[in-house]
């Protein structure tokens, strides 16, 4: 088999150089805690003048500040410095195998490169690498102006595979011992710890690209999806988007050895025990109670709503039931939803349009918020409303979106905010 057609390979991936505190360098995802300017604030000061991911990335807290010329022009700067001097050791045509432990467990990924010309976020795709959500088309903009100049990545990206003979990921996991180390570190606010092991030799790297072949036989060939996105799908589509504008000026030869036709991504199975979905809430930011109600009336035929006196009751109360279930916090309490009627098949996408319809009229501000303990205390203020989401099937979830298409945007997340990918890795990508 040509092993283009599996739109994966071996990278060359960029860590700091022995002696760099890589506590500090590395920095968890840019779109997490973007209601939480404190916690910037925090990392910012734990960081001080020490090289980090923290420079050379643009938290998402910061988008609608003043200054991001400025910001996003620093950024490019203090990337170039790092590779001048001398910062970061390269281990060439490379996979490295990441452990990731927090609150007690363990999961495992493989940093590899992704062929962005087997990537397609439309909406109905049926590309071998697939969004899994609604991609929101004016998050990519702001994107690209980062991404457009920078001379590396830092991914984010997670992306699943579906693999129950556990054949890509794990034999290398019963022997890791054997493999060579390449760091180990704690990771700041609560991340937990991370770990990562080259993969280098001509006999793991061809184990790997016969695992992927043998997945890609067992797909439809018709409608093929090797590679489902977990999290950071817009910074997927950001490279996706910047690719083709680069693509334009080269010609055939070019394009096939170019940098950025690859994106830099983590690998997980999504039969990784450890592998934890977590529904992405919402929090709704000056808005009435009966406004919400009526909006969701438009969708549905009736709504009935249960006052709960905890979190964990509301949880138990929307969660492993049949129907459209969702919870609902403000300032006066929690309660379970349960509603009727609607044409949606997920609460999740009820939601939206409720939201696309708010949004439509400028009726309120929405964010959306990774962990249900902080959507219910942001909600807490007067005129706040938050939403909490039920957990996502992940035992369904490969079937799901290949039937049924991506689910609706920001549904779920690959554990809890601090539970996302750190950044460590970093490519060229001109």
């Amino acid at each position: 088999m040509d092993r283009a057609i599996l739109g994966v390979k071996s990278a060359d991936i960029l860590l700091p150089k022995e002696g760099t505190d890589l506590e500090k360098w590395a920095t968890v995802a840019c779109d997490q805690y973007t209601s939480e300017p404190e916690y910037w604030h925090d990392v910012e000061e734990i960081v001080g003048e020490a090289p980090s991911t923290f420079k050379i990335t643009f938290p998402e807290v910061y988008l609608e500040k003043e200054g991001k010329a400025e910001r996003i022009s620093e950024i490019v700067k203090t990337m170039k410095e790092y590779i001048e001097c001398g910062l970061f050791n390269e281990y060439r045509d490379s996979f490295i195998l990441v452990k990731r432990t927090t609150e007690g467990k363990s999961r495992y990924g493989l940093m590899a490169a992704l062929d962005l010309e087997k990537y397609d976020y439309e909406k109905g795709s049926k590309s071998l690498i697939r969004a899994t959500e609604g991609t929101i088309l004016e998050r990519i903009p702001p994107r690209k102006e980062i991404r457009k100049d920078a001379p590396l990545e830092l991914p984010h990206i997670m992306v699943l595979i579906s693999d129950e003979k556990r054949s890509v990921i794990e034999p290398f996991i019963s022997r890791i011992d054997s493999l060579k180390r390449l760091y180990s570190t704690a990771l700041m606010k609560n991340g937990g710890h991370l770990e990562g092991y080259l993969i280098d030799s001509e006999e793991d790297k061809n184990s790997i690209y016969k695992a992927f072949e043998a997945l890609y036989e067992r797909l439809d060939k018709s409608n093929p999806m090797l590679f489902a996105m977990g999290d950071g799908n817009h910074s997927l589509a950001t490279a996706k988007s910047c690719w083709e504008d680069i693509k334009a000026g080269l010609s055939e030869d070019e394009a096939a050895l170019h940098p950025a036709r690859y994106a830099l991504v983590e690998i997980e199975n999504i039969y990784d025990e450890a592998l934890l979905f977590e529904p992405i809430h919402r929090v709704f930011f000056g808005l009435e109670k009966k406004r919400l109600e009526k909006e969701i009336l438009k969708n549905s035929r009736s709504i009935y709503a249960k006052k709960v006196s905890s979190l964990e009751e509301l949880e138990k109360e929307i969660n492993g039931k049949k129907g459209l279930h969702f919870g609902l916090s403000d300032s006066e309490g929690l309660y379970a939803i349960t509603v009727s009627g609607s044409a949606s098949s997920l609460s999740a996408s009820l939601m939206q349009k409720v939201i696309d319809a708010l949004r439509k009229e400028n009726a309120c501000q929405v964010d959306y918020i990774h962990g249900s303990d902080v959507t219910v205390k942001l909600s807490k203020e007067e005129g706040n409303i938050g939403i909490i989401l039920p957990d996502v099937d992940k035992s369904t979830f490969f079937d799901t979106v290949i039937k049924e298409g991506s689910f609706p945007r920001k549904t779920f997340s690959i554990g809890h905010a601090n539970e996302k990918r750190y950044y460590m890795e970093a490519r060229k990508i001109r």
